[in-house]
């Protein structure tokens, strides 16, 4: 069965990458050549390409809504790796299917990632930008 943690390893390294570059190289070559580096099986590629288009599709949503989350915390100030992990769990949250990808299973892998691959407190600021963001869907729907 194919891994989503592994797929969503794959993505934030290309999207890293990708954010590197200024976002002039062609995202979908980097994931090709990602995914074929892994050599991992596993990988689920479908889910990977998913996630990386609605990454694009509302990148200036995600990161109007990061700006928004942590006002404290100008964009270009937030490390490439926290702001990727985060663009991935807001796309997850917000835009993908809850019954595929529960929002709690969004912010706990989105967690993840900030603690293997962030710095000290990149766990804690992703977990505190995801939950506010996520009380507010809440809030919404109640209304």
């Amino acid at each position: 069965m194919p891994s989503r943690h592994l797929s969503r390893k794959i993505l934030l390294q290309s999207l890293y990458e990708w954010d590197c570059r200024e976002r002039k190289t062609d995202l979908k070559r980097i994931l090709e050549r990602n995914i074929e580096e892994s050599k991992l099986e596993m990988v689920d590629k479908k889910f990977i390409y998913q996630l990386a288009k609605l990454v694009v599709s509302y990148l200036n949503k995600i990161d109007e809504i990061i700006k928004n989350t942590a006002s404290k915390w100008p964009l270009e100030r937030i490390s490439i790796i926290d702001r990727n992990v985060l663009r991935i769990g807001l796309v997850e949250l917000l835009y993908q299917n809850k019954k595929e990808v529960p929002p709690k299973v969004a912010i706990n892998e989105a967690i993840e990632l900030a603690k293997s691959f962030g710095g000290e407190n990149s766990g804690k600021f992703v977990n505190g930008v995801l939950g506010k963001v996520y009380r507010n869907m809440i809030e919404k729907n109640r209304k």
